[in-house]
């Protein structure tokens, strides 16, 4: 990365660095800001909040790390969160998984290379009473088969195709 790349993220930055300026134990605010701004946290991004913060590039690093929140690859436009808890499990959340590998190409903590669909198996949605769910950007979608999920992700598909929301 070159030197303009980095002083353009360090602007880019500088909001939510202006709004924890003065707040104690901020690291994680910012991280959670930095990744809804840029979609991930990069590497570049780490080291331009560590210099920011006079901290060292590991030391971000190791805090990111630690929580199962931040994501270090861009994912894509579409997030598709698969329940495997023991309802959805038992329910055939696993041939959901098996059918969205297959019908995308990818499989769990991947991104289609179009960027439009990432898989995340998650340990459990909440909704076990509606299994096998699965969410897709915040929408949770119940009772599934896989020719019910086939269906609702052609329509994501076609709504990316003409440039609308779902």
């Amino acid at each position: 990365m070159n030197d303009t790349e980095m002083q353009n993220i360090k602007r880019e930055l500088q909001p939510i660095l202006a709004e924890y300026a003065n707040v104690k134990g901020a690291l994680i605010p910012i991280l959670q800001h930095a990744q809804a701004k840029f979609g991930y946290l990069s590497e570049e991004v780490m080291e331009a909040i560590a210099d920011e913060l006079k901290m060292s590039p590991s030391d971000i690093y190791g805090v990111a790390t630690f929580y199962a929140q931040f994501r270090f690859t861009p994912v894509g436009k579409n997030v598709i969160k698969i329940c495997q808890g023991t309802a959805c499990h038992v329910g055939g959340s696993e041939s959901l998984a098996a059918m969205l590998e297959q019908k995308l190409g990818i499989k769990n903590g991947e991104t289609t290379k179009d960027g439009l669909f990432s898989i995340q198996e998650v340990a459990c949605l909440g909704c076990c009473s509606l299994a096998p769910v699965c969410m897709i950007n915040g929408t949770t979608y119940a009772k599934l088969t896989s020719d019910k999920l086939s269906k609702i992700l052609d329509q994501y598909i076609e709504a990316d195709k003409k440039g609308e929301a779902v």
